[in-house]
């Protein structure tokens, strides 16, 4: 046998028999089934630098996607409510006092509301703060009231250790739904709200899938959550209450939130090199 021959021959004893190996199962869908679990094809989240945070009573920064709603120079983003005793073509300035720090409700000078209109789902903050000193009792005590187009009153009121009817204290759904608890603070202390409110969803059909559903969280704590209505506006301003009580008001920003498709808002993947 020449070294050829000899070589195949060990060649051929010594050879092992490769199986393929089994395909891995795809993983399972995410909810929606339009990304597989761990897709890293899948859009990523948007940058946004969060809200600032501070110890002690100062408002924080707004984050960085947020519609301001005040400057503290003016109130060139809202516009005062007609009155009854408005002669015909009066202005619509805001007549509240505006400081850089805050702008205060001048009783009987008439609601608010912004200029713009917010078209779908939003997160809205604001901070207020009724009279240190307390004047009146139940709906006369540091009374105002928070309005996104399409929904009731989200109510402003002191309502440390003032008793009033449930739907009608602060955080209530004015007429509508108490708080789930009373997160009070005590006059003259500043509070949060953050309130996210959803628009109603249709299907192709024109069947709603989804009611509007309001959401509200004072000082921290969820008061409501998930409060359907009735509603299918798709987009509305925002009002503050002028109920006759200097309430202070600052920080108020909306972010528009897209509550359907989150992935629709997100960015490419990074590319691989």
């Amino acid at each position: 046998m020449n070294k050829f021959a000899l070589l195949f021959a060990l060649g051929a004893c010594c050879a092992v028999a490769v199986e393929p190996q089994p395909k891995k199962p795809e993983k399972p869908f995410t909810p929606g089934g339009k990304w597989r679990q761990g897709d890293m094809q899948r859009p990523r989240p948007r940058v946004v630098n969060p809200p600032g945070f501070t110890a002690d009573a100062s408002a924080g920064q707004p984050p960085s996607d947020a519609i301001v709603l005040l400057n503290g120079k003016d109130m060139a983003a809202w516009k005062r409510d007609p009155r009854k005793e408005d002669a015909p073509g009066a202005p619509d300035t805001v007549m509240w006092k505006v400081t850089p720090e805050h702008v205060e409700i001048v009783p009987k000078s008439g609601s608010i509301r912004t200029r713009e209109s917010f078209k779908g789902d939003i997160q809205l903050h604001l901070e207020w703060r009724t009279p240190s000193e307390v004047v009146g009792k139940s709906q006369g005590r540091g009374n105002s009231g928070v309005f996104i187009g399409g929904f009731p009153e989200i109510q402003v009121l002191d309502s440390w250790q003032n008793d009033t009817y449930p739907d009608g204290q602060a955080a209530g759904l004015y007429n509508n739904y108490p708080p789930m608890v009373n997160a009070s603070r005590k006059p003259g202390e500043w509070q949060t709200y953050d309130i996210i409110a959803e628009r109603a969803r249709k299907d192709a059909s024109g069947k709603v899938i989804k009611k509007a559903r309001l959401s509200v969280i004072h000082n921290g704590v969820v008061v409501q959550w998930g409060r359907e209505f009735d509603s299918m506006a798709q987009e509305g301003d925002l009002g503050l209450q002028d109920h006759h009580n200097p309430i202070r008001y600052r920080n108020i920003w909306i972010r528009p939130i897209n509550l359907t498709d989150p992935d629709s808002e997100g960015t490419s993947p990074p590319s691989q090199k």
